[in-house]
Formats: structure tokens, sequence, C-alpha cells
């Protein structure tokens, strides 16, 4: 009996002229570095960037948590391709001054490679 596999394909490809982010774990693109908005975040597991827009993730259930800002509405992000928890979606924030992150996402450093260009 043969076993036939399906090849893995992203649903979407970035650019390869641009500096990108990549799943650490599959290698499929997650972001532009051109999304990116801040370096100074912190995720359940080290640092972590935020990013105005991001592809190849899913998206899980909303849920309130509070972070190191405040009572925040998130839903966990994951790896299209490999199923990985990446980080999160800000659906809604609570405090004022807050308000910018919402439709915003975070991926960990441990989850994300550079690819494309950075030499």
């Amino acid at each position: 009996m043969v076993k036939m596999t399906r090849s893995k394909t992203f649903q979407a490809y970035l650019p390869t002229c641009h500096r990108t982010y990549s799943c650490i774990h599959c290698r499929a693109h997650l972001a532009n570095h051109d999304e990116l908005i801040s370096k100074s975040f912190q995720g359940s597991q080290g640092r972590a960037y935020l990013f105005n827009s991001v592809v190849n993730v899913g998206c899980g259930p909303a849920e309130e948590r509070v972070l190191l800002t405040g009572l925040h509405a998130v839903a966990d992000i994951y790896c299209e391709n490999c199923k990985t928890t990446l980080g999160w979606k800000y659906e809604h924030a609570f405090e004022s001054s807050q308000k910018y992150k919402e439709g915003k996402y975070i991926i960990e450093l441990a989850h994300m490679i550079k690819d494309n260009g950075w030499d």
C-alpha cells in the first residue's frame, strides 16, 4: 500500500523582496516587516512583537484576559500550516489608552524567524 502525502501550501506568500517573519516551526510566512508596530511587548513565553496585520494564521475564540496593561478581550492565533499557537489578536481593549491595540496581533519571538533580506 502506498501512502500519499499532500504537500503543505500556505494561504499567502509574502514578496521575497521584503523582509518577512515566518513560523519557526514550519517556515510559513507570518508578517511583512512593514507591518511591525512595536518590538516592546511581552508574551506568555517572553518577548513579542505587535503587528498591524498577519497572514497564514487562524484565530480562536475571544476571551477576556488581564494582561500587563489591563483587561483585554483577546483571541489566540495559531499557524494555519502547523497549528502552533503563536500569540494573540487584540479584539477589544477596555481602557481608552489601550484602544490602539484593537485589531492588532502579537506574535512571540519564540515562534518566529526572520526571513528574506535581513543582511
